[in-house]
């Protein structure tokens, strides 16, 4: 929360002059929000959330360039400034759920329409990679398999400065949530293999470039865009098996998860081979991600170039 009293989020991005990123905003800003959304009835505290975006879309020039280039390829038009503002406040929007979840609000994940693979594997106890994206209600996602499924989970994330909503969060689930933090490209490896070691499931987030070790480009928003390809090469080594997710607002007090069919490896294939089916999951997957993007634009928090 800024001085104006807007939510911000590590989706919207800020760096200092040190190696750790950090969430723009002062730091009692998530306290606020927390503090807010406790003494306010949602009739004033949702048109104040609405009223501080407006200062984010004015105060953070480079977020709201990105922001218009990215809506103006899913809209198809040039945007104009109240969509800038939904975007940005979907951001806001995804934030105060996931403290009103660390706050003890019930909320639960369902799967979507199709992912009966996806709950295949959540009802066999066995270990996997899973694909994660900035979309929607995605960052629950991860815990909510911690306190809803009971999975043991390993979350590879930026270790990032003034984010009390992942601390929080943490906090609530305990011992089932690990996290991995990856702030330096040399760590990415011995953190990773930690992790693949462990036995638990391992969640990467597969579409920001700039910390995979690993990225090839894919079709996406109908051009070439460059996506992190670490996840399969981990598949691979660790013999296990990779499934793409998001998660997305549905009812009230709940999201639901959208996940891929399963990427198996096979046991004695050829690695180019296995390569080639591995993008082919990948790409297929992203199709789906672009046709719910372009029904639900502002679902995307990614605010980085595409």
């Amino acid at each position: 929360m800024d001085r104006a009293g807007v939510a911000h989020d590590p989706h919207l991005g800020m760096s200092t002059g040190s190696n750790q990123p950090r969430n723009p905003g002062p730091s009692w800003g998530f306290q606020a929000v927390r503090h807010c959304g406790r003494l306010l009835p949602e009739a004033v505290f949702a048109p104040l959330r609405s009223a501080g975006t407006w200062v984010a879309v004015l105060a953070m020039p480079g977020q709201r360039a990105q922001s218009r280039a990215y809506l103006r390829v899913v809209l198809g038009r040039e945007p104009r400034l109240r969509d800038v503002h939904r975007h940005f406040l979907a951001v806001c929007e995804a934030l105060v759920l996931r403290l009103r979840v660390a706050d003890g609000l019930p909320h639960r994940c369902v799967l979507a329409p199709g992912c009966e693979e996806f709950g295949a594997w959540l009802a066999s106890g066995k270990p996997a990679f899973l694909g994660t994206f900035h979309i929607g209600n995605s960052d629950l996602t991860g815990f909510m398999l911690a306190g809803q499924a009971r999975r043991k989970v390993h979350l590879v994330r930026l270790r990032v400065g003034n984010s009390h909503d992942t601390d929080a969060l943490a906090a609530r689930f305990g011992e089932l949530l690990r996290f991995v933090w990856v702030n330096e490209p040399s760590e990415m490896l011995f953190a990773l293999k930690e992790a693949g070691l462990s036995g638990d499931t391992v969640a990467l987030q597969c579409d920001r470039p700039d910390h995979s070790s690993r990225n090839e480009s894919f079709e996406f928003l109908g051009g070439q865009r460059r996506f992190p390809f670490t996840i399969y090469h981990l598949a691979l080594i660790f013999d296990r098996p990779v499934i793409l997710t998001f998660g997305t607002p549905s009812a009230p007090g709940e999201s639901a998860v959208v996940a891929s069919p399963v990427f198996e490896p096979l046991k004695g294939e050829d690695r180019r081979r296995a390569l080639v089916r591995a993008r082919a999951h990948f790409q297929d997957f992203l199709r789906n991600v672009d046709a719910y993007l372009r029904d639900n634009p502002y679902q995307w928090l990614n605010f980085q170039p595409l």
